[in-house]
């Protein structure tokens, strides 16, 4: 049984927390009843789908293609968990990406914190503290907010290159400004002392809600430790993580491409460079739930119908679908075979250690 609050910060962690045990999937049907209307309406104001000949273009998948989808996911899988392992000392990247597969299928059926529950459920058994762990799961996490808002930057570059108007894109650079503000906090903490006694005290406040164990005063020295230690690695650590989710976003925009080739659109109806414009400019919005299905789509289909024309709607609708079906699906699936493996590898320790 938790201790009565004793004073207004924890008063209100605990009300957080009483509100993030609201059940999950109300929230998600939500969202993705809103989520459908946003993809209708955009789809009568593109045109009308012939679905008839969205079925046609799924038809054009052959027994390998999805194969080679699977392994382009894997990839971005693996790219995605690897700042596990820079960001925390004795995480491999086939533990990492464990790590990182099982939280985010938590993230989808459980409400908070439950994936953070995991993840450090999944560094204790390796031996791994706690704080560490989440420290440096939280750095994680911010790299790839850093990497989520920024990538317009790269849209931007490759309008200079193809010569098009930015148009109404010239609102992502409040994207690009959540990005550099992210990055800003991340260095002021780095270098501050007090800054990262006041995260540590917050975490350990939110994670006691499912561990009542956590003691905010040592979280909070652990995490200032861990800031000392993470001072030498974020200079190195950091761009590696940045490089690695850019990575992970070419994985998945590789994915995305390989989707509209396999259905039938060709590089004469929709060039490569126009789709990674569609792609960099959508994936912010990303951070919606369930990786904003519903808001993506809408956005990427109108892109590809207005590069491509009319004639290529049925088959990015298609293409949009499988794609959905490898980039959600796939990681859920994943996830479950990453905790399945885990607790495995938690029974087949226990006769070890009674042996020992």
């Amino acid at each position: 049984m938790s201790e009565p609050a004793s004073d207004p910060e924890l008063a209100e962690v605990e009300a957080s927390g009483r509100a993030m045990r609201r059940p999950a999937w109300v929230n998600r049907m939500i969202w993705l009843a809103v989520a459908a209307v946003i993809t209708v309406l955009t789809i009568r104001l593109v045109g009308r789908v012939d679905w008839p000949a969205v079925w046609r273009a799924l038809s054009h998948l052959t027994w390998w293609q999805p194969v080679v989808l699977l392994a382009i996911l894997l990839t971005r899988q693996v790219m995605n968990a690897l700042p596990l392992k820079i960001y925390i000392p004795g995480v491999t990247i086939y533990r990492a990406t464990i790590n990182d597969l099982g939280a985010m299928l938590m993230s989808l059926f459980a409400p908070p914190p439950s994936d953070i529950a995991l993840r450090t459920a999944m560094f204790s058994s390796w031996g791994i503290s706690t704080s560490t762990g989440l420290a440096g799961a939280v750095m994680n996490t911010l790299t790839f907010y850093v990497v989520r808002f920024g990538v317009p930057v790269l849209g931007f570059v490759l309008l200079l290159v193809t010569g098009q108007p930015a148009g109404l894109r010239y609102l992502e650079i409040l994207s690009i400004a959540i990005a550099i503000a992210i990055f800003v906090g991340i260095v002021l903490v780095i270098r501050s002392e007090a800054l990262a006694r006041t995260v540590g005290t917050r975490s350990a406040l939110v994670v006691r809600k499912v561990r009542s164990s956590v003691k905010p005063e040592s979280w909070a020295e652990a995490c200032v430790r861990f800031r000392a230690e993470t001072a030498l690695r974020f200079r190195q650590g950091f761009p590696r993580s940045m490089l690695a989710l850019v990575g992970m976003v070419i994985a998945d925009l590789t994915l995305l491409v390989c989707c509209l080739r396999f259905v039938g659109v060709s590089a004469a109806d929709v060039s490569l460079l126009e789709i990674a414009i569609a792609y960099l400019f959508a994936y912010p919005f990303t951070v919606f739930p369930f990786a904003g299905i519903g808001v993506v789509d809408a956005i990427l289909i109108a892109a590809l119908v207005g590069s491509g024309g009319q004639g290529i709607e049925a088959a990015a609708v298609a293409a949009l679908g499988v794609w959905r079906i490898f980039t959600i699906g796939g990681p859920v699936l994943l996830g479950v075979i990453a905790v399945a493996i885990w607790r495995r590898s938690l029974k087949d320790d226990q006769p070890a250690a009674v042996a020992d």
